[in-house]
């Protein structure tokens, strides 16, 4: 089975905060409106974040009238063979670690 339709993936390195959803909800609104064609399935968002309260998630994604999903993640938690797979911190913000051209 394939399915279409898009999912909006958003990483957070620090704690979920209810704006969170808010913004993912803004991102999902967008894809819809310039990406989305009736003959694909409902955009899904995914919000990553360092660690999360289950109810501030709960009542951040409540009243949601997009489908949307909070996980946390741990580095330390990932297994020895995906670990070395992944860049580590140091290299991640490095490459992320960019001016703003003048």
């Amino acid at each position: 089975m394939r399915l279409t339709g898009y999912i909006v993936i958003e990483l957070k390195t620090g704690k979920f905060k209810p704006e969170y959803a808010g913004k993912l909800n803004f991102y999902i609104a967008l894809v819809d409106d310039r990406l989305r064609r009736e003959a694909h399935a409902e955009t899904v968002g995914i919000l990553i974040c360092g660690s999360k309260n289950e109810h501030i998630v709960r009542y951040s994604l409540g009243r949601a009238t997009s489908p949307m999903a909070v996980a946390s993640y741990t580095y330390d938690a990932l297994p020895p063979e995906v670990k070395d797979e992944l860049p580590d911190a140091k290299s991640i913000t490095a490459a992320l670690d960019w001016t703003e051209p003048t």
